[in-house]
């Protein structure tokens, strides 16, 4: 399913007509996200989103990054018991303690993976496929996502089984699962290019 929308413009489905979704959607979901700290920071807030809505994560973000420094992972890798306790303390973030000790942990395996986490993670960009025309045509996960979580856990990672791992492979522009109408495919398919 595509929403036309009061703009005259097709979106997925799931923009819905929240703007928070429909600017999600429209100048980040699925545009290539390189560099460390911010495949970290998507991840975390993959993680973070497991078992809740997209948009309650979406619209708590700014308040993440102000809890994690920004996401630099040599910051967060730092983390103490008194940084675990001012985030359980935190009512501007999602206050679950395991998955916040998964966001230190995964810093602190981010700084040991060798040639970076963004150099890690883009190994698993697959080729365009067949254009999605509904999103009953978008998998959860696939055999690419499966293998992303599997090296992201072989070096210590957590929370980022294969469906959080398809998640941030569709965030971050491994996969381009914007539905053949979309507005945005083309041009989300052109940075892919670059």
């Amino acid at each position: 399913m595509v929403t036309a929308h009061d703009d005259g413009l097709v979106r997925c489905g799931w923009a819905g007509t929240t703007p928070d979704y429909v600017a999600y959607h429209d100048d980040e979901w699925g545009r290539p996200v390189h560099g460390d700290d911010r495949v970290f920071e998507r991840i975390t807030l993959e993680a973070f989103q497991s078992g809740l809505s997209w948009l309650t994560i979406l619209r708590k973000r700014d308040n993440f990054r102000k809890a994690f420094a920004g996401f630099s992972i040599p910051a967060v890798a730092a983390f103490g018991e008194d940084d675990m306790a001012r985030l359980l303390a935190d009512a501007g973030i999602v206050r679950n303690r395991a998955k916040i000790e998964a966001a230190v942990a995964n810093a602190r395996a981010a700084l040991e993976v060798p040639g970076g986490l963004s150099a890690l993670v883009w190994k698993y960009a697959e080729e365009p496929g067949r254009v999605p025309a509904t999103p009953a045509d978008v998998p959860a996960r696939t055999p690419g996502s499966t293998a992303l979580a599997k090296d992201l856990k072989k070096h210590g990672f957590r929370f980022v089984g294969p469906t959080t791992a398809y998640a941030l492979m569709q965030a971050i522009g491994l996969v381009n699962d914007h539905v053949a109408d979309c507005h945005v495919r083309e041009a989300v398919t052109a940075l892919r290019r670059v």
